[in-house]
């Protein structure tokens, strides 16, 4: 079977994963000079989660490597390939080559993994007239086989993966299993031929299962249909059962559209009986589960055959081009039995070729952490994108609340359950593609504030997502001092010249330039900011693997520290931020034993003041990391 054998080329250069060396394999050619790449970690199938540095990328927003795939083979104009450089909502240009052609200016950044936007071959262009965009963020697939012809071909996959690893780079991709592009459509709602008494003026409602039962046509005194079908209670999904769902007329009446009878691969993903088509989600109770997200067809995610038929998918995945990870769309939207099935399959599946650290983490969108550890629990993920972390400090980054709002968010660790660590293999992150960039929030909410200080503000807040507990997630064009206006498709610039006006005229921070012109500047103050953080986190395991306590937080103010214990022999790391305009003098608990401290940013004490106490100097909006000489017993692993 085949092997993940290609990465140890460049990793196994190391017998330890928290040891790290400079990367012995050759770049990839670039558009302009590079800095020195930075210190890499062993040999990747040994290098667990926990030691990441992940970057987000959309690849359409990123780089175009090869316009000659700008329409992607689509013949007609934008309404028919989705291809418009002026409009935020068309597909843009980047692709696979590009991204591979950047590949050391992400790595010299310090990243060691990529997130890879959905690249499925997607439907190129829905909406209703007047409110078409395109395919170009992924989540509209046809066919979950191939890449989108806009991205580049399976060749340029393979040789963007191969690049990755020869470089001890993981990749995770993108993927969804809860819904397909956009195909299915309605009799009562969208057939203008429909003339039925029943026929919908409007959008097709969510229609319930007590409502519309799977065994009767219109309503529970309607017409028998599906006899012996038992639902889809847990304890019933079975093949047996399910054979006896035929019709899938009970709440709507679905149809394909001609023309578009097999536009779906595998050829599976055709068949009606898939999809609950019961209408439209409002994300809230049983419709969450089962309505249709925006119009996307929503499958039955209880169904055996939908349940086997993604994890064929999705193993084939990694097995063709030893992905290493997968971020799972749309998580809270697919029942728990689906993901207790699928996830064990993907670990086991990647275990079998070599790789036992294969990562995934759902996304969940949902600050309460709480919300979020029903996942880790109960559905099965280790991990889940945390939402909670990222409302946490932008609260506190913000000014908007005090950092004793850091505390009470930090204290809810223990319910993610003992395969999530303490929140250590949690993926932490500021901003990203739907809510918009950590710089445009900030700048939203405090619409005054100078350049300057939002480049502080910004600075910090990568800052602290670097040292604290998680897997930092870096969203790509936030370390140009990118400022979206907005979420979604306000957020989602290009790194190569842009010429599309809202995004043009936006000031960005850190740099005189704009998105009309390409952004890969490795001097910018955000990207120097952030290899430096890389840096340090790739040489001190203590902020990768290590134990985080809260040392001290404010109930009306904005100093924030806390230590990180090294795994392996405990030795204490005390990171002190202030969140304010002026310089603070703080003091704040340490280690008993610690007596003397060595600065690794900023301005560290010589010595303790006294037993268990330091008291550090922080700048405006500035972080203070010192190392110390004592250790603690109980945060050896």
């Amino acid at each position: 079977m085949k092997q993940f054998a290609k990465r140890s080329l460049c990793g196994a250069l190391l017998a330890s994963s928290v040891a790290f060396a400079i990367s012995a394999c050759a770049p990839t050619v670039d558009a302009q000079p590079q800095t020195a790449k930075p210190p890499t970690f062993a040999a990747m199938p040994d290098r667990i989660p926990q030691d990441e540095i992940v970057y987000f990328v959309l690849p359409d927003r990123f780089e175009n490597g090869d316009p000659s795939n700008d329409t992607g083979g689509f013949t007609g104009g934008a309404l028919q390939h989705g291809f418009d450089p002026t409009n935020k909502a068309f597909y843009l240009g980047g692709d696979l080559r590009g991204l591979t052609a950047r590949l050391d200016y992400i790595q010299s950044m310090g990243a060691t993994a990529i997130w890879l936007g959905p690249i499925f071959k997607n439907k190129p262009v829905q909406g209703a007239p007047g409110q078409e965009s395109s395919g170009y963020h992924g989540y509209w697939i046809t066919d979950f086989t191939a890449p989108d012809p806009h991205l580049g071909t399976k060749e340029d996959l393979k040789t963007f993966v191969d690049e990755a690893h020869g470089r001890g780079m993981k990749v995770y991709m993108d993927i969804i299993t809860n819904h397909t592009a956009d195909v299915i459509s309605y009799r009562e709602c969208y057939d203008p031929n429909y003339s039925g008494a029943d026929k919908v003026d409007g959008p097709c409602t969510y229609r319930s299962v007590a409502d519309f039962p799977w065994t009767t046509k219109g309503g529970p005194t309607g017409e028998p249909i599906n006899n012996r079908f038992l639902g889809d209670a847990p304890h019933v999904h079975t093949a047996e059962n399910f054979s006896n769902l035929t019709n899938s007329n009970y709440a709507y009446t679905p149809y394909i559209p001609a023309g578009e009878e097999t536009v779906k691969t595998p050829a599976w993903l055709n068949d009606l009986q898939y999809y609950h088509n019961r209408g439209e989600t409002t994300w809230a109770g049983e419709n969450s589960i089962y309505g249709d997200f925006a119009g996307l067809d929503d499958l039955f995610t209880a169904h055996p055959r939908v349940v086997d038929g993604m994890i064929e998918i999705f193993k084939d995945w990694i097995t063709e081009y030893e992905i290493d990870g997968f971020r799972i769309d749309t998580t809270r939207h697919v029942n728990p039995e689906f993901w207790q099935q699928f996830l064990p399959a993907m670990k086991d599946h990647a275990a079998s070729l070599g790789n036992p650290n294969f990562y995934m983490f759902g996304e969940v969108y949902d600050p309460d952490p709480g919300a979020l550890a029903r996942f880790t629990t109960v559905d099965g993920f280790d991990q889940v994108l945390d939402f909670g972390f990222q409302a946490a400090v932008f609260d506190v980054v913000s000014g908007k609340e005090p950092t004793s709002r850091l505390d009470t968010f930090l204290r809810a660790d223990d319910i993610y359950g003992p395969g999530a660590e303490k929140g250590l293999n949690q993926p932490t992150f500021l901003g990203n593609h739907d809510m918009g960039r950590f710089s445009g929030l900030l700048k939203a909410e405090k619409p005054s504030m100078s350049q300057t200080e939002l480049l502080a503000r910004t600075q910090l807040g990568h800052g602290l997502m670097m040292t604290m507990r998680g897997v930092p997630v870096i969203y790509s064009g936030s370390e140009q001092g990118f400022v979206s206006d907005g979420g979604d498709q306000l957020a989602r610039e290009t790194l190569f010249p842009s010429k599309v006006e809202v995004y043009n005229d936006n000031d960005l921070i850190g740099t005189d330039a704009t998105t009309a012109e390409a952004n890969f500047d490795t001097e910018h103050p955000l990207y120097r900011y952030i290899a430096d953080m890389s840096a340090l986190r790739a040489k001190h395991a203590s902020f990768r693997r290590g134990a985080m306590e809260t040392r001290l937080t404010e109930l009306d103010g904005h100093a924030f520290a806390f230590s990180r214990f090294d795994p392996i022999d405990g030795t204490e790391y005390l990171v002190v931020a202030n969140i304010s305009s002026e310089p603070r003098i703080v003091n704040t608990r340490i280690e008993p034993n610690t007596t003397q401290f060595s600065a690794l940013r900023g301005d560290c004490p010589v010595e303790a003041v006294t037993t268990a106490t330091a008291t550090v100097t922080i700048p405006a909006f500035g972080l203070t990391i010192c190392k110390g000489n004592g250790r603690a017993e109980r945060h050896i692993k």
